[in-house]
C-alpha cells in the first residue's frame, strides 16, 4: 500500500510510524513521500533521515486554488493508495478531499466527537475531562467529523499537569496510528 505522509510540524507521529515501517510492522506498506507546508518542519528531517522523499510544497491554503493544484498533483504524481495527516495543520480543501477519495485518514489529539480543531489537548484539559485520548479517522469536508476508525483513551490523573497530559496523548498517539495504517494495509475502507 503506496503511503504518504502529510506534517506540519516537529514529525513525531511520521517517526512512529516510519519505525513502525522498518520494524516490519505496517504489512504491505511502503511510505513513498512526506510532504510539509513548514519548511522548517521536523517531518522534513525525518525524511530525509530514512532516505524518503521528503518535499515543501510551500504553504497549503484551501483557498487559493491554484496552490491547492499544486499540492493535489504533486501527491497524485506518487499515486499513493493512503494519505496520512499526521500533524497537518491546515484544513484541507474540498477538492483536495474529492481528488483522493477515501483514501485519506487523520490522527486528532482527542476523543472525537468532542474537542474538534485547534488546540484539542487543552480544550479537554479546560473543560477538566477525566478521559482524553486520540483518534484516527477518515477525513471528509466537514473538520474533524469523518468516519472514526479507532481510537485510544488516556486517563486524566489529579497529579497531570497540561503538559503531562499532552505527553500521554502524544504516546498514545505513536501506538495507534502504525496500528491503523497495517489494519488498513490489509483492506480496511470506510463504511459506504
Amino acid at each position: 500500500m503506496r503511503t504518504v505522509i502529510m506534517g506540519s510540524g516537529k514529525g513525531t507521529n511520521c517517526y512512529s510510524l516510519l519505525d513502525a515501517f522498518a520494524s516490519g510492522l505496517l504489512n504491505t506498506t511502503e511510505i513513498i513521500g512526506v510532504f510539509s507546508d513548514n519548511p522548517n518542519s521536523g517531518i522534513l528531517d525525518i525524511a530525509k533521515g530514512a532516505k524518503i522523499p521528503g518535499l515543501y510544497l510551500g504553504p497549503y491554503d484551501r483557498l487559493n486554488a491554484e496552490k491547492d493544484k499544486t499540492w493535489i498533483d504533486e501527491i497524485k504524481n506518487l499515486n499513493p493508495d493512503l494519505i496520512v495527516l499526521a500533524g497537518f495543520m491546515r484544513v484541507l480543501s474540498k477538492q483536495f478531499i474529492e481528488a483522493f477519495d477515501s483514501r485519506i485518514i487523520n490522527l486528532h489529539p482527542s476523543l472525537l466527537p468532542c474537542f474538534r480543531g485547534l488546540n484539542a489537548i487543552k480544550q479537554a484539559w479546560d473543560a477538566g475531562v477525566k478521559i482524553t485520548g486520540c483518534t484516527v479517522h477518515w477525513v471528509s469536508p466537514d473538520l474533524d467529523c469523518g468516519e472514526i476508525i479507532a481510537q485510544a483513551p488516556v486517563r486524566v490523573m489529579t497529579s497531570d499537569t497540561l503538559e503531562s497530559v499532552t505527553a500521554k496523548v502524544q504516546a498514545a498517539e505513536h501506538m495507534l496510528l502504525p496500528s491503523v495504517v497495517a489494519e488498513i494495509s490489509q483492506g480496511m475502507k470506510p463504511c459506504e
